[in-house]
């Protein structure tokens, strides 16, 4: 007989609070929280909850976008419609409100040294937010990891981190950087003004040169799906591609 393996306690909520609030977009903004959590790993997440006054809770994950070892856990918190714990950040928080926080959690979504490359990243509009962690994360601890990111949006203006990315892409040999815009005007002359289709892929990682060791994607349940079909079709490993999706309740 094997013997069961024991079920871990749950993570308790700690009290946050809310150091700094930075907009990153018309309706993106970063609020870093000074919390008594575990060391994160980039990838990971934390739960969030809200309390009413008569006791409603509400609670969400969000995906941690600074590097492990931070001061600080950023949480990139986009605007949603009718949504009620997007909106509470949005108008009501404050920097120094205390919000319960969980975490950090997950452990597959994770990108390490050890995990070497070279890495192939995949962003769909706010899932850049775990992987802006792993970028952060790749030029503190191995810059010398090739790294190509694929960033879709929709326009140039709602896609966050975007200035950091750039200038990471200038100062760094190892790191090339794609966009795509649906729907609006591109920045560069190279930038895509289209989805990312199999073509597109395929173009952007034969420039690239690489056969990617490991790849995360992270975005919609559609745009997760469409770039995984993608990758494969170009002969990426499936077995080498992570992806997580969001969506559900805003």
């Amino acid at each position: 007989m094997s013997a069961e393996t024991p079920s871990l306690p749950p993570l308790a909520w700690e009290d946050a609070v809310i150091e700094e609030i930075v907009p990153l977009t018309p309706h993106i903004k970063s609020f870093f929280f000074r919390a008594p959590l575990a060391p994160h790993k980039a990838g990971q997440h934390v739960d969030l909850k809200l309390t009413a006054p008569d006791g409603y809770t509400a609670e969400r994950s969000y995906s941690i976008a600074s590097a492990p070892g931070a001061p600080l856990i950023e949480l990139a918190i986009e605007r949603l419609d009718d949504g009620e714990v997007s909106s509470f950040f949005h108008e009501v928080a404050e920097p120094g409100d205390t919000i319960a926080l969980r975490g950090p959690i997950g452990g597959h979504f994770v990108w390490e040294k050890t995990l070497g490359g070279p890495l192939l990243l995949v962003a769909g509009g706010s899932g850049i937010a775990p992987l802006i962690a792993m970028l952060r994360h790749r030029a503190q601890a191995s810059p010398e990891v090739p790294a190509l990111l694929l960033y879709s949006g929709r326009t140039i203006e709602e896609m966050a981190y975007l200035p950091e990315l750039l200038e990471m892409e200038k100062s760094d040999a190892n790191f090339q950087l794609v966009l795509a815009i649906t729907r609006g005007e591109r920045l560069r002359p190279d930038d895509l003004q289209m989805r990312f289709d199999q073509m597109a892929v395929t173009d952007s990682l034969t420039a690239w040169g690489f056969q990617p060791r490991i790849t995360y994607v992270c975005g919609s349940n559609g745009f997760v799906g469409a770039m995984a079909n993608a990758l494969v079709g170009h002969g990426v490993a499936p077995e080498g591609i992570r992806t997580e999706r969001f969506g559900g309740a805003p």
